[in-house]
């Protein structure tokens, strides 16, 4: 996984989606960095979680335990996760492993979340 762009868009009054958008692999190597941004992301109460995959090319068993970490910190904190990926191979890796239930998977943005633009600059995660 080379890098990441957050952006915020509202969504009413109170709520903000957080769009991680995900480039090349998560794999045990860029597996931490993920965990730690997730993590921040998903710290505070009812998190709104997207998470772009349409970039990543690989996936592996790490990286599938980060993204079940995320959706277990954002369903403990009465928050929401969706995934926005068009691979067959994702969906592929998920059925397989048992996930394929589990997440919100959408081929494509999240109506209302298309046009925005991104509020940080990409950061590096690898460590």
């Amino acid at each position: 996984m080379s890098e990441t762009t957050s952006r915020a868009t509202p969504r009413g009054a109170a709520r903000t989606a957080r769009v991680v958008t995900l480039r090349g692999e998560i794999d045990l190597l860029t597996a931490p960095a993920l965990r730690a941004r997730l993590d921040s992301l998903t710290a505070a109460s009812g998190p709104d979680l997207v998470l772009d995959l349409r970039r990543v090319s690989f996936i592996d068993c790490s990286g599938l335990g980060v993204l079940c970490r995320a959706r277990n910190r954002v369903l403990a904190r009465h928050g929401r996760l969706r995934l926005v990926s068009d691979s067959v191979f994702l969906r592929r890796v998920l059925r397989h492993a048992g996930l394929a239930g589990v997440f919100e998977v959408s081929p494509g943005m999240p109506e209302g979340l298309t046009g925005t633009r991104p509020a940080t600059t990409p950061d590096r995660t690898t460590v």
